[in-house]
């Protein structure tokens, strides 16, 4: 599969990680094209670091892996969505999920 079309407008792209059983997000991370090659290939999510500048594939150091079992895409194809089941807490900080912290919320809506 050529999947050069997903890099035309940018070397990396957003890469949304959602649980398949609960639909919960669970983290944002990028992509370059060997990083989907490898997700492809391994069934785990595989990112490149924009902080370290390499590959990594999560879940390598802490054992909480991303299974991922589908990939879908936008429909500009620059934006892809892993779909898997977390081996684990996903988050750096030991949280189920990254997106823990409310920025904001309107006024009497609940939780």
């Amino acid at each position: 599969m050529d999947l050069s079309k997903f890099f035309v407008k940018a070397p990396l792209i957003p890469v949304v990680c959602q649980d398949e059983r609960s639909g919960e997000v669970l983290m944002l991370g990028y992509a370059d094209e060997e990083a989907l090659r490898l997700t492809m290939e391994t069934g785990t999510a595989w990112f490149f670091s924009r902080s370290r500048q390499k590959l990594w594939n999560k879940g390598e150091t802490s054992g909480n892996f991303i299974f991922v079992s589908r990939i879908l895409s936008d429909c500009d194809d620059d934006t892809l969505i892993y779909m898997g089941t977390p081996k684990g807490p996903v988050c750096h900080t030991g949280n189920r999920t990254c997106f823990y912290t409310e920025l904001w919320r309107k006024e009497g809506e609940e939780a």
